[in-house]
């Protein structure tokens, strides 16, 4: 199994120096929307961004008021880390909980590399476990050897994702870049907590999914699995109304989940076990850059 190490190394020479070439080390004007401390509250104008609106303050006010920043040059990035079964579904060499790990070592050896902190809570569908933000590639090693030390549970009550992104909102403090690190299988209700945590981070989601998930191949009787709960059925993939009421079935969660996103105002990156990550992270970057750059629409 390779040491936390061997995999900086292999990201070092495989990725990272692809996306200093292709973005030219440009990371917190593609990845951070505004990297801002709290500076003072005004009343809302019609051109402000209403993530920016202090609920609490408007209602004592009976009016709209809004947040203002100043940009701290200082990011502090979180990475909030569903490791529940499911994380586990895809081919040998392609597993969501490998891409998962790729895609966490690449972010914070960029972001620290630019004197940036980063953190962690990882969460198993049950527990939660924080790993401080803090710089430096030793604290990177660090926080990949803890994620890799992470045990693969067999089976455990349905996630809820909700729980993790409540735990976040109390624990994280200071304004953020927050990455939820997910496949968005979880029981109903995480869009609520979603949008509190943006009212105070920048909040990007990364979806890991397996095209298996997606569209059943016919591979006659199978034994499935819910990695979730560990209850199985006897499936005949070869019937093709089954087939397509599967597919249904995750088109229609695959649309809540991005209703969810756009309501709250997140920015979300789909990425597939089949996918080349770092041309998925690139076409995210290229994609936020240019949504920034347009005028905005009243």
């Amino acid at each position: 199994m390779p040491t936390p190490e061997n995999i900086l190394q292999r990201l070092d020479w495989q990725v990272i120096r692809r996306l200093d070439g292709i973005l030219q080390g440009n990371y917190r004007s593609l990845f951070v929307g505004s990297g801002l401390d709290f500076a003072d509250l005004r009343e809302y104008q019609w051109t402000d961004d209403v993530r920016y609106i202090d609920w609490n303050v408007t209602a004592r006010m009976n009016a709209p008021y809004v947040r203002q920043y100043v940009e701290d040059r200082e990011i502090t990035a979180w990475f909030l880390l569903d490791l529940s079964p499911s994380l586990d579904f895809g081919t040998v060499n392609a597993l969501k909980r490998s891409l998962l790990i790729d895609f966490v070592a690449i972010l914070a050896r960029l972001l620290t590399r630019q004197g940036n902190r980063v953190g962690a809570v990882f969460y198993n569908g049950t527990d939660q476990h924080v790993i401080t933000a803090h710089g430096g590639r030793e604290h990177v090693l660090r926080m990949m050897n803890d994620l890799m030390k992470q045990p693969k549970l067999p089976r455990a009550p349905m996630t809820n994702l909700a729980m993790m992104l409540e735990h976040a909102a109390r624990a994280i403090h200071r304004r953020s870049l927050v990455f939820i690190v997910s496949d968005f299988i979880s029981t109903p209700g995480w869009d609520k907590p979603l949008k509190l945590l943006v009212q105070k981070h920048e909040v990007l989601a990364l979806r890991l999914f397996d095209p298996r998930e997606i569209d059943l191949p016919d591979i006659g009787l199978v034994v499935m699995e819910d990695s979730e709960t560990g209850e199985q059925l006897y499936i005949d993939t070869s019937d093709k109304k089954f087939r397509e009421r599967f597919t249904q079935a995750a088109q229609k969660r695959e649309y809540e989940m991005n209703v969810h996103f756009r309501q709250a105002g997140v920015d979300s990156l789909q990425v597939s076990t089949e996918d080349d990550l770092v041309r998925a992270i690139v076409k995210f970057a290229m994609q936020r850059k240019q949504k920034k750059q347009l005028p905005a629409v009243h």
